[in-house]
């Protein structure tokens, strides 16, 4: 049965996000049980195509995107993947009316990575993160709002400022990695060699603007959505806390985290906010 092969593809997109993001996961289960297996399929798909170009070294990267993204075409085609990411996505894309162009925005920016690694200029490092960020958040949106376009558009901005606060965050958190293991440089004109106190001051002055827009848009989410994003939101507001705090020497020289125990604490706090009508 084709529902059967269905149910299990959007499982099997739900097995990625767990797997991959214990933060975003737990994210996921605060949204309505009626918008979460689409959210489980985006991550899915977003989530493959990042694997591709930041961990499969020992494999034909350029090939496997290509073929990637060929098999994503052919399940819009065709209405079914066996590639169970594919064929999950495939129906989120069609029910929520997820544009096309933001899927090449996307894929646009994954194969950046497997071709350049330093953003010079302001220009190439705004487009890296539309690609790479703010149209995943863009992609949720359309699934948040049930893919009616005149919300989609009210909410359009804060949903990209959203997504660019989560990356920046991200790449502040894995200097290091990124520049000694992936060889890139994504903040125009740093990298470890130069990161300094006030650089540091200067992204994350940066980020905060961010999440001021970006709140402005989560209150206005319908209550399906609010809650999870929302949640999602103060744990990358705790995240970028503990960098703000941490000497620019140890951002380069360690990875931040935020412990499962304070993740807690978080949720529970974010619960009673939510709860008392403060968001």
């Amino acid at each position: 049965m084709k529902s059967l092969f269905d149910a299990v593809s959007f499982k099997c997109s739900k097995l990625v996000t767990k797997s991959y993001s214990t933060s975003f996961s737990l994210a996921v289960k605060m949204l309505s049980p009626s918008i979460r297996d689409a959210i489980y399929s985006i991550y899915g798909f977003v989530r493959f195509a990042d694997e591709i170009v930041d961990s499969f070294h020992e494999y034909e990267k350029e090939y496997l995107i290509d073929d990637f993204e060929k098999e994503y075409y052919k399940a819009m085609e065709l209405g079914i993947s066996l590639n169970p990411i594919l064929n999950s996505f495939q129906h989120t894309v069609k029910e929520y009316n997820i544009t096309d162009d933001l899927i090449q925005a996307f894929l646009k920016s994954m194969k950046m990575d497997l071709i350049k690694s330093n953003y010079q200029t302001q220009t190439e490092y705004i487009d890296y993160i539309y690609g790479s960020a703010d149209v995943v958040g863009l992609m949720c949106l359309k699934v948040f709002v049930s893919g009616k376009e005149h919300k989609y558009e009210q909410l359009k901005n804060e949903a990209m400022r959203l997504g660019s606060a989560f990356q920046k965050v991200n790449f502040l958190r894995d200097l290091k990695d990124d520049n000694l293991i992936l060889n890139r440089t994504y903040f125009p004109g740093i990298n470890l060699n130069n990161f300094s106190e006030d650089s540091k001051t200067q992204i994350i002055k940066e980020i905060e603007e961010d999440f001021r827009i970006a709140y402005q848009g989560i209150v206005k989410l319908p209550m399906e959505a609010k809650f999870g994003v929302y949640t999602a939101y103060v744990y990358y507001r705790k995240l970028l806390k503990k960098l703000k705090n941490t000497p620019y020497y140890e951002i380069g020289n360690s990875r931040i985290r935020v412990s499962n125990y304070t993740k807690a604490g978080l949720l529970a706090q974010s619960f009673v906010t939510y709860k008392l009508k403060l968001v």
